[in-house]
């Protein structure tokens, strides 16, 4: 292949990564809401406005660049004049354009904002209170005993409006999910309110963006976009209590988490454990992942993330628990079966 073919390749290779990196479930340019799509034409919009105009501007600094090579050389005064009142012209001509051009971006930018906050009509209430470095998500019900805590994953009925209710205990965070949505800040001492209305059915990702400390990277919140029946079948099942451990090792692994320190700060429905200082375990095993993101789900990832927490995320507040080999392997084959 000649030097050329390599070169085209290459670009039309890195054409193609570029494209496909616009298409994932973290994209603005992937609009999966309504919300995300307003934010997405207005990006459009001012990319079709700026490029236009940063080619014109190189075009005038080639002309400005010709012009002055010239310079040295006799000129006509009246051709001098001439150019410098063309010139003018254009530099008149050229600021009512800008001046244009920005007035216009001003008002497509006021027609999607005003979209993104409208009031969201019977809308599922969310409320997401983000910590150190993870998500606690509650379902809210006017009836108490429809109350509904997860954690780190965050389910939308398809074409419903949600109002998330967004707070933070300790600094400040920042929630976004480009395919959803623009940012928006969690404070403490805040109640901010975010409107999501999902277009698209599957998983999305969201993430922290805004830097809150040694951890900021690993605080991912997974985002399940399911028909109105899925939604209404997963929400029912969190409400049920726990799986009873139905073996020897898992009612044994109960018996340690029961035991240890886990029940000072996770709850587990069903059972006398109801701390609220880290994530609700009820149906962790139900979630894609553990730790925000860290480490996938299941019993291998859980009993490493059981043996030193610390390891896989330096500075999360939970400690390594003080159990030997068989206790920890008892602990996590129990909650590898809370689902």
């Amino acid at each position: 292949m000649s030097g050329r073919g390599a070169i085209r390749v290459g670009v039309a290779a890195a054409i193609a990564a570029a494209l496909a990196g616009c298409n994932t479930v973290q994209s603005m340019l992937a609009p999966a809401g309504e919300q995300a799509d307003r934010i997405e034409w207005v990006w459009r919009v001012m990319l079709w406005v700026c490029v236009p105009i940063y080619v014109l501007v190189l075009v005038a600094l080639a002309l400005s660049l010709r012009r002055g090579g010239r310079a040295d050389r006799a000129e006509d005064p009246g051709d001098r004049q001439r150019d410098e009142r063309a010139i003018g012209r254009g530099l008149v001509g050229w600021t009512a354009l800008i001046a244009l051009l920005l007035t216009g971006l001003v008002g497509a930018s006021f027609v999607a904002d005003r979209d993104l906050n409208r009031a969201a009509s019977a809308p599922l209430k969310i409320k997401v209170t983000a910590r150190q470095w993870w998500w606690s998500v509650q379902y809210l019900d006017d009836d108490p005993s429809k109350l509904t805590t997860t954690a780190n994953e965050l389910h939308l009925p398809l074409g419903r409006d949600a109002r998330i209710e967004l707070a933070s205990n300790d600094v400040i965070h920042s929630l976004w999910i480009p395919a959803l949505s623009g940012k928006l800040d969690l404070i403490p001492g805040r109640t901010n309110v975010l409107v999501l209305t999902p277009t698209q059915a599957g998983r999305f990702r969201g993430q922290c963006a805004e830097f809150c400390g040694l951890q900021h990277a690993h605080m991912a919140l997974d985002v399940v976009v399911e028909d109105e029946a899925s939604f209404a079948a997963w929400r029912a099942h969190q409400l049920e209590p726990a799986k009873a451990p139905d073996s020897d090792e898992t009612r044994a692994g109960q018996a340690v988490f029961l035991g240890a320190a886990c029940a000072t700060c996770h709850s587990i429905a069903g059972t006398t454990a109801a701390a609220r200082n880290g994530p609700d375990l009820t149906h962790v095993a139900s979630r894609a992942s553990i730790g925000a993101g860290v480490l996938p789900s299941g019993r291998d990832a859980l009993a490493r993330w059981i043996e030193d927490p610390q390891r896989h995320k330096p500075g999360v507040n939970m400690p390594a628990v003080p159990l030997d080999a068989r206790e920890r392997d008892q602990l996590a084959a129990y909650l590898a079966e809370l689902r």
